[in-house]
């Protein structure tokens, strides 16, 4: 890169890399000769350091490679998938086809603190599911590897059973990087939540205290999601799943609520003078925390006359003609506190009736919760509602007009839309994420929930391309892929939404661009230094059968530079002609993009795109055919009229 020319990075960001250099910013006393000294670090932090011989925390066979798995750069990209997208030139939803450790690198750039909810299902690491193989030495290469279904050596790599040694480190090898990956993904205030079942839960929870932080736990739910229990259990029959919930920053995070049940409504018993409903909740605080002293200031008194029927509040405790006075006092008969404080309630007083307990035989005070202020109510640890079983998934999925064998155990779209309910907003763009797609119940949701309450959400989807069974239901009904099923069920959940919602379809995004994963377009990115000479010359041939620089379309092209730049993947992409040049504007002309490299440009043409004032101008290298000083007129053309010049 010169002062003049940005060149366009070849891989993803290198997470080791940018870490020393924030170090080297906070702390640059800790960096010697350019490299992070340890020790230093250790002297300067002093009694915040942990002794390294006697550590907390989960350890396992393979953490250090899954970490560096997460830190590693990749090269690869995604290319556009045009045949199998939906409305391309108008969503903003996007469904990506191939491994979501690569696609997680991939999305870092642009999406860097801009998911506001991620939901996942992953393998529950039964024996039967597929669990990634962990052989990061070359990411891409391990994928394309795994797609063919078997390793180097011939064998299957599609499932983790107990016997291949390693069980739960096989997992969490694979969930490590990944959650790593996908925590910078998520917005100050955003949250993710993650279906498991007993099989790993523990070792998640765990494991998701390292990456999010124990003090960013916000919930393990238990979701009843098989009423009746799974009769093959041995000693208890199962009815439930887990969801586990945390946030990025839980200081920032608001969660939503539900809109009350016939079960919540029911306690809502009393009803004023004017007919509104409501239920009492004692103002006392009670539980942890709630002695005098924690909160002093909370501590004040109330005084009530039975005779007129009048409440107030006081800071002392002069009592008035004919008053009762009621401080908060714990069962012990030692003093509590209010769970208001002092302003609040001179504030709500109207909100606030006294009442004798004759169970305690004091008087107390109460807060009237309104039914109408609580159309949303807080969810529970517990969900037993009817639209989280399995069978409403299957259900649902069927629906659509699959058969039932075509994927198994689907994910009722309620679920999902819970989590939705209470982990997004309605009247913002949120980015849901769910890189474990599926049959993409996840997108089903995000299109559903919309459509009910007029949302903007997008989704994002990643799936590998996991075979189908052979001689399944699936592959006879065409679907070689998962994520042949994802994408149709995004289709079909879509036109059945915008059927049923026939007021909202002006409106309601049921499409999404379709892209998959590929090693890079561009032959002098793909050179690994690790890599012996044959060995280099051997997986050259082989990418070059299955994707070359040559066979590469302007828009594959362009798709990787702006992903390596940092821009997103549904922006808007148009071809123009300017002075007998084909290029390709993002967006009102922000960028235009010179992409033929068998075409070396002149000057005048140049001058003419120049002219046409875009914020970015790229130009792929080859395209100046080694003529050095095109390329620097072009540079100072570009310089004088304040355009960022880069080239790939």
């Amino acid at each position: 890169m010169t002062d003049d020319i940005y060149e366009t990075p070849s891989t993803t960001p290198n997470f080791q890399t940018e870490l020393a250099a924030q170090l080297a910013e906070l702390i640059p006393e800790a960096i010697a000769d350019g490299k992070v000294d340890v020790e230093k670090l250790k002297e300067l932090l002093d009694g915040d350091a942990a002794d390294g011989s006697e550590r907390f925390g989960l350890f396992w066979p393979g953490k250090k490679g899954a970490l560096r798995a997460a830190q590693e750069p990749t090269t690869a990209t995604l290319k556009p998938d045009i045949e199998n997208s939906k409305d391309w030139d108008t969503t903003k939803n996007i469904f990506i086809e191939g491994d979501n450790l690569e696609v997680l690198k991939i999305l870092q750039k642009y999406f860097h603190a801009k998911v506001k909810m991620i939901y996942i299902d992953p393998p529950y690491n039964t024996g039967k599911d597929f669990v990634y193989p962990d052989n990061y030495k070359e990411g891409l290469d391990t994928y394309l590897e795994w797609t063919r279904q078997v390793n180097e050596e011939g064998k299957k790599v599609s499932t983790n059973a107990e016997t291949e040694g390693r069980y739960h480190s096989n997992w969490l090898n694979m969930m490590y990087p990944r959650l790593k990956l996908a925590r910078n993904l998520l917005t100050d205030d955003g949250v993710i939540f993650i279906s498991i079942d007993d099989h790993e839960q523990d070792n998640l929870k765990k494991l998701c205290n390292e990456v999010f932080g124990e003090g960013n736990f916000i919930a393990t739910i238990a979701n009843t999601n098989n009423p009746k229990g799974r009769s093959d259990d041995k000693f208890i029959a199962t009815a439930h799943e887990y969801l586990i919930v945390y946030a990025k920053k839980s200081e920032t995070l608001i969660l939503g609520g539900f809109e009350a049940e016939e079960n919540i409504v029911k306690r809502y018993n009393k009803v004023d003078s004017s007919g509104r409903r409501y239920r009492e909740i004692d103002l006392r605080k009670t539980g942890d925390s709630d002695r005098r002293e924690d909160r002093p200031n909370m501590h004040y008194f109330f005084f009530y006359s039975e005779e007129n029927n009048e409440l107030r509040v006081s800071s002392h405790d002069r009592v008035g003609k004919n008053e009762i006075k009621i401080a908060p006092m714990k069962d012990d008969g030692t003093d509590g506190r209010w769970r208001w404080g002092f302003e609040t309630t001179s504030a709500r007083i109207n909100d606030l009736i006294a009442r004798f307990m004759p169970n305690r035989g004091i008087w107390g005070v109460f807060e009237k919760d309104y039914l109408d202020t609580r159309s949303l109510v807080k969810p529970t640890s517990s969900w037993t509602f009817k639209d989280v079983n399995s069978e409403r998934g299957s259900e649902q999925f069927n629906e659509l007009g699959f058969q039932k064998e075509i994927f198994p155990r689907p994910k009722p779209v309620g679920t999902i839309e819970r989590t939705l309910r209470i982990g997004g907003r309605s009247n913002q763009s949120d980015i849901v994420l769910d890189f474990f797609a599926g049959s993409a119940t996840t997108a089903h949701a995000v299109m559903q929930l919309n459509a009910e309450d007029n949302g903007n959400r997008k989704f994002i989807m990643v799936q590998l391309p996991e075979p189908t069974p052979e001689n399944s239901e699936a592959q006879k009904s065409g679907f070689k892929t998962i994520a042949d099923i994802s994408r149709k069920r995004i289709k079909l959940a879509g036109e059945k939404i915008k059927a049923d919602n026939p007021l909202t379809t002006t409106e309601l995004d049921t499409g999404f661009r379709a892209y998959k994963l590929v090693d890079t377009n561009f032959a002098k990115w793909r050179v690994s230094s690790d890599v012996d000479s044959d060995a280099l010359q051997q997986h050259l041939l082989e990418l070059r059968e299955s994707s070359s620089a040559d066979e590469a379309t302007s828009d594959d092209l362009l798709t990787e530079i702006l992903l390596k730049q940092g821009y997103s993947l549904t922006e808007k992409i148009t071809p123009v002609e300017i002075a007998g040049l084909e290029l390709r504007a993002v967006g009102d002309n922000i960028v235009l993009a010179y992409l033929n490299e068998h075409i070396k440009p002149t000057l005048e043409q140049l001058r003419a795109v120049v002219d046409e004032k875009p914020a970015r101008l790229i130009v792929l290298e080859d395209a100046f055919q080694g003529d050095d000083e095109l390329k620097t007129n072009l540079a100072q053309l570009a310089k004088s009229k304040g355009i960022e010049l880069w080239t790939a």
